[in-house]
């Protein structure tokens, strides 16, 4: 596994409705919104936390990397809850290996996670889900993310590149990188993160090249 890899995700649509004038201020001090209480396996700490979520209801799930879980923090929440994963590190059904992102598909209610340690991406019932199901297999996925057409993106890190599915359609698509490891402006080496903008714009975190690249859409 490789350590100091790490996903941020901005949440689109709550930027995009934030009508902030110019004269905004932040709050200068942090709060502490899930963990906090040491690194561990209690339900109230986490071990290496990488990729999260937040949902509409500002419930925030996280993906547990050296506990190989996915868990829950409801706003407020002093504990949160295991909701995938959380039955050791395997390559179990009921089981993951180093996750490193996850995000919530709303169409069909569930969790969509990059199970790095298993080379396979994984879908997990939201509600009471006991089992995933491997979507895509043999990637090193560190980072995913799904459009507003329901469309997911996944990167690869051992392949370099960024591609796009149709969940339930085994058909690919690469829309960023795929043309070998390099740093030329159409390649990339060793894709981290992913967010793809209301235009069908990519924008990737180029790990080993030290910068963040856009593909727009259709670029070759």
């Amino acid at each position: 596994m490789v350590n100091g890899r790490y996903c941020v995700r901005v949440l689109e649509p709550f930027i995009r409705n934030a009508n902030l004038n110019t004269n905004v201020k932040w709050t200068q001090n942090g709060i502490t919104v899930a963990g906090g209480n040491g690194q561990g396996s209690g339900i109230n700490q986490l071990y290496g936390a990488r990729g999260l979520f937040v949902d509409d209801d500002k419930a925030i799930y996280i993906s547990d990397y050296s506990n190989h879980r996915i868990v829950e923090w409801k706003c407020g929440a002093t504990i949160g809850r295991v909701v995938a994963g959380g039955k050791g590190n395997g390559n179990g059904l009921d089981q993951l290996s180093y996750p490193t992102d996850v995000i919530i598909d709303k169409e069909r209610d569930s969790l969509i996670i990059c199970d790095l340690g298993n080379s396979r991406v994984v879908q997990w019932p939201r509600q009471n889900g006991k089992t995933g199901e491997t979507i895509i297999s043999n990637v090193e996925c560190h980072g995913l993310t799904m459009d507003d057409d329901g469309l997911l993106y996944i990167t690869d890190w051992n392949k370099h590149e960024v591609r796009r599915y149709r969940i339930g359609e085994t058909r690919e698509t690469v829309v960023a990188g795929g043309n070998g490891q390099g740093k030329r402006f159409d390649q990339l080496n060793g894709p981290m993160c992913v967010f793809v903008d209301r235009d069908h714009s990519v924008y990737v975190s180029d790990y080993n090249n030290h910068r963040v690249m856009k593909w727009m859409k259709d670029a070759k």
